[in-house]
Parts: structure tokens; C-alpha cells; sequence
């Protein structure tokens, strides 16, 4: 028997995916997924610390944030999408497209006739439409991810903004601090994650989609798309889609790629870029002091005021000599 490997490093989760070919076929096996918490390194490293790596005749990895950190076969996650569709469509089925809908970023593959990736749609950068988000809302107000789809099922959403993470977080912290309940809080992140999606679709017939991702678990975003979108798919294998991808092509490699454990990282340690203290350059910066007044009765003054989404700040001006 023949096994493979296949790793997805995605934004907020390591996911690999054991596929075993024998002379009857290609069945998946065991199937790790696990959050990083910010360090993939330390996860990727105890999955494979954990298995007996040199079993495997194939190890593939994919996903958009550190698979370039890895010293393995990279393929991206379009590609892996792609392979993971062909692999559990046995029934040659046609769909329009194949939604992402991950911890970091949803995005729509649409799909041409012959099941190949022909358009790619992708929200803007803003965290609020993510299952990440998600999650850090659901801590806020004190609850898991079970027990928060439980609340949301059935409940009237409470409405929240959807076009920046600040206000949509300033929304729901002030609907749970005036008593509005948790399950509308939680059906109102529900629909809006699902109207990000939505208006992905726009140019895609909304009829025979699969929808993949950690986002599929969330029953209440489920049900609101379904409302709208005619067969939509959600795969067993949706929460390990990509990793089952990336595995898929590393069973089609003639020559598996040898695991050194011992150098598995490139040099690389981050993908950021790293520059010199902003210290060595105070002598490029000039530091302005504005004159400080003490307010006197009779004082004429300009009120200045800035209510953000958190926060408001007041300044009073004399008008005078514009002193603060």
C-alpha cells in the first residue's frame, strides 16, 4: 500500500490528510486539523514529529500565508481545490462554483464545464466577513462555537455592519452591553458573513455550489445561504478540502520528495520585511509641540470632535491664540 500526505497552512489552521492507494483504489484516511495560534511552525512540526514520515511515498503542501516557509512540494490552493473537487465528484457532477470560506478570506472559484477553475472572486481585506472573526466575537461574548450556533439557530439577526471589523465589533459589543441576546448577535454575524459570500456570487449563477471551509460547521450562516443559493453542497470533506487537494497531487508525483525533518523551514523565518530601528532616524523626524492654554471665562473657543467607532475625543480651542 501506498500512503500519501497532504498539508493545507492555512491562516488560523494546520490541516493534512493521509490518502492510502492500494490495488483497489485511493481512500483517505486519517485526517489532522488543529487552530496554530499564530505559529504554524510549531504545529507542522509536531504533525510530523508524530507520524512516521518516511511511510509516506508523497508529501504536498498547500495554502496562502507559510507554505513558502516549508522546504516541500508547494502547489497553490486553487489547484489543490481543483484536484479535491475531481476526487470526490465520482459522479462527474457540474457545479457553478466553489466557495472558500475560510478563517482569513472567502473567495469564489467559478467553475467552467469541464470542473477547471475559470474566474477567481475575492472579498476585500477587511476581517469582519471571516470565520476568524467569528470566533473572536463568540469569546467576546463568553461562548464556544457549539454553543453559539445553538443560540443563533431560529433567532431574529440582529443587524451589524459588515463593511469594516471595527464597527462591526463595536456593534456587536454594544448590542450584548444593552441586553440584546446572544443568538440575534450571533444570527446577525451570520448573515452578514453570509451576504459577504453573496455578493461574491454575483456574477455566478447561485445553483450547484459546493461550499467548503472551517465556516461550513456554522449552521445558522449555512441556512442563510441555502435560503438563496439552489443546491448548495456541503462535502464531508469540506473542512480539509485543500489539505485533501494537496494530497490528491502527491499521489500523481513520479518522484516523492524526500522529508528532512532536521531542515524542514527555509532560512526564512517570516515573511515579513525587516528594517532598522526608527531610533537611527529621529534626526529626519521634526516634533512639533502644540501650545498648551489654561481656559479663562470669557474664552471664545472652537470645539473639535472626533467620534470614531471606540472612542471620542474632544479638543477645545481658543480662538483667540489657538491655544489648546
Amino acid at each position: 500500500m501506498q500512503q500519501y500526505l497532504g498539508i493545507c497552512a492555512g491562516a488560523s489552521t494546520i490541516t493534512s490528510v493521509n490518502l492510502h492507494r492500494n490495488g483497489q483504489g485511493t481512500t483517505i484516511g486519517n485526517v489532522f486539523n488543529k487552530p496554530h495560534e499564530g505559529n504554524p511552525r510549531e504545529v507542522i512540526t509536531n504533525l510530523l514529529n508524530n507520524i512516521d514520515i518516511d511511510k509516506f511515498d508523497g508529501v504536498v503542501v498547500t495554502g496562502r500565508r507559510f507554505k513558502e516557509l516549508i522546504d516541500l512540494e508547494t502547489i497553490s490552493e486553487p489547484q489543490a481545490a481543483e484536484l479535491a473537487l475531481k476526487f470526490i465528484n465520482k459522479d462527474k457532477k457540474a457545479y457553478n462554483a466553489i466557495i472558500s470560506a475560510g478563517g482569513e478570506t472567502f473567495m469564489v472559484y467559478q467553475l467552467d464545464r469541464a470542473g477547471k477553475i475559470s474566474k477567481v472572486f475575492t472579498g476585500n481585506k477587511c476581517a469582519s466577513g471571516t470565520g476568524e472573526f467569528f470566533l473572536q466575537q463568540t469569546r467576546r461574548m463568553g461562548v464556544n462555537m457549539e454553543e453559539a450556533i445553538e443560540f443563533g439557530q431560529g433567532e431574529i439577526p440582529h443587524v451589524v455592519s459588515g463593511r469594516c471589523s471595527v464597527f462591526c465589533k463595536s456593534d456587536c459589543t454594544h448590542a450584548t452591553n444593552i441586553g440584546v441576546p446572544k443568538g440575534q448577535v450571533v444570527a446577525g454575524l451570520s448573515q452578514m458573513m453570509a451576504s459577504k459570500i453573496l455578493e461574491l456570487l454575483k456574477n455566478t449563477p447561485k445553483e450547484d455550489i459546493i461550499i467548503v471551509g472551517g465556516t461550513t460547521q456554522i449552521d445558522v450562516m449555512m441556512d442563510y445561504l441555502k435560503a438563496s443559493i439552489k443546491n448548495l453542497i456541503i462535502p464531508e470533506e469540506a473542512t480539509y478540502f485543500e489539505a485533501l487537494g494537496a494530497a490528491v497531487y502527491a499521489s500523481d508525483l513520479k518522484n516523492g520528495h524526500k522529508v528532512d525533518l532536521d531542515n524542514l523551514f527555509s532560512k526564512k523565518s517570516s515573511q515579513f520585511d525587516f528594517h532598522k530601528a526608527l531610533s537611527q532616524f529621529e534626526d529626519q523626524v521634526n516634533f512639533v509641540e502644540l501650545d498648551r492654554g489654561v481656559a479663562k471665562e470669557g474664552d471664545r473657543c472652537i470645539l473639535g470632535l472626533d467620534v470614531g467607532s471606540t472612542t471620542t475625543k474632544i479638543v477645545a480651542l481658543r480662538e483667540s491664540d489657538l491655544k489648546i
